[in-house]
This record gives C-alpha cells, sequence and structure tokens, in this order.
C-alpha cells in the first residue's frame, strides 16, 4: 500500500495545485467505508473540463486518454496514468454513464463534487463519494468486486437506502 499512497499523494497534489475540484471512487472509496480487500487501482473523479488543466503535469504518466471510454459496463471521460506502477484512473465526474443489465438502460452519474465526504484516506484527510452513491452505483454495476465491496461495506456501516 505505500506505492498507492505515494501515487495518491502525487495526484491529489497535483489537483490541489490547479484547484481541480475531485473525489475518491472505486475501491479506495470502498475500503475507506470498510471494505477489506486488495487494491487494483486509485480511481478518482473530476470535472470533464479539467483534464486539460492538470495535463502539463501527468503528460509523462499517461497510458490512456484522455478520451471517450466504452465498454459493456462503461461510457466515460477517462485517462489513465501509471505512476511508478500504480494505475490512477481519473473519469469525468458530469458525463460518466454505467449500464444496467437488468433494465438494460445506460444510466448517467453525474457526480456534484462539492457533496463529497471527507474520510481518511491512507490517513490522509481526502474528499470522498457519498456512501450512498458509491454503493448505489456498485449494485447497478454487480460485479462480483462491487458485491463483495457492497457486502463489507454494509456489515460496518447503518443500513444504506438508495440515493
Amino acid at each position: 500500500m505505500h506505492k498507492a499512497k505515494q501515487a495518491l499523494i502525487w495526484i491529489t497534489d497535483i489537483l490541489k495545485k490547479h484547484h481541480t475540484p475531485f473525489q475518491i471512487t472505486g475501491g479506495l472509496a470502498a475500503i475507506a467505508y470498510g471494505a477489506n480487500r486488495p487494491l487494483e487501482d486509485i480511481d478518482i473523479d473530476i470535472p470533464d473540463n479539467q483534464f486539460d488543466i492538470i495535463m502539463s503535469d501527468v503528460k509523462s504518466y499517461i497510458v490512456f486518454g484522455p478520451q471517450r471510454f466504452n465498454d459493456n459496463k462503461w461510457n466515460l471521460m477517462l485517462m489513465t496514468l501509471n505512476y511508478q506502477g500504480e494505475l490512477i484512473d481519473l473519469s469525468g465526474a458530469d458525463s460518466t454513464n454505467i449500464y444496467n443489465e437488468t433494465t438494460n438502460v445506460w444510466i448517467l452519474l453525474k457526480e456534484n463534487l462539492l457533496k463529497a465526504t471527507k474520510k481518511k484516506v491512507f490517513d490522509l484527510d481526502l474528499p470522498v463519494i457519498p456512501l450512498m452513491n458509491l454503493v448505489y452505483y456498485k449494485k447497478i454495476l454487480s460485479r462480483e468486486v462491487d458485491l463483495i465491496d457492497i457486502q463489507q461495506i454494509e456489515s460496518k456501516n447503518a443500513p444504506i437506502t438508495k440515493v
């Protein structure tokens, strides 16, 4: 986790330097809320219009994007960085869509970054996606890792209702 913490400090320092609003999401957010699993990568939401603003500081670490990424679960603005072996996914907070296989509908996940919750992440006070929002999108995705995260999060928090 030491490498992940160093990568997190590096990218959040850049985001703060450029006054870019952000929130931690994905597996790292799940860990901040009580999930206990290995971290795959660092996921961070930023406004769609902020990718160009941070470009000069991250250009040599880019392995994908920034551009639209589409697969069977996601349709989002994405930039993936590799900082000393740690992958960091910066996702657009304004236009991310996830696919709900139950209803066969794409759902817009427009995040209000001003509503992020301050949480300890690797002993750092950082903005994290609100718990209800995290559980909401993980339930829609319903990948194995998401279901494990939800179970572990719900076992350590009060009952969680839909956003």
